[in-house]
């Protein structure tokens, strides 16, 4: 196991990550931090319970508008499945008419 020293809203934090799990145990540490110092620049300095419920409540906010865009972009992706479907079942149908034309022009041709 490997460890990481975090520092958010000035303070050192020691966490504990999988091995190769650093750099982005860092990269999250430094967000955290960014969002911190953005929210104490908005509403100044406040105790550390109330700053960690807020920015916790800031960031799952951006979650849940990831996840809203997710689901989106997953229903369109249904919806560009399903019209391809569909276009390609009338193209398999037209294919078969073309077919079945073509056969009766050659019995016509042979009577």
């Amino acid at each position: 196991m490997a460890q990481v020293a975090v520092t958010i809203n000035g303070r050192k934090y020691q966490i504990v990550c999988d091995d190769g799990q650093e750099a982005h145990l860092s990269r999250l540490g430094t967000y955290v931090d960014n969002r911190v110092g953005e929210l104490v620049a908005a509403v100044g300095k406040v105790n550390e319970a109330q700053l960690l419920v807020m920015v916790s409540l800031l960031m799952a906010d951006e979650l849940s508008d990831a996840y809203a865009e997710l689901d989106v972009a997953r229903t369109a992706d249904k919806g560009v499945v399903a019209r391809m479907s569909a276009e390609e079942s009338l193209s398999a149908n037209i294919e078969d008419l073309a077919n079945r034309i073509e056969n009766i022009a050659e019995r016509l041709e042979q009577a």
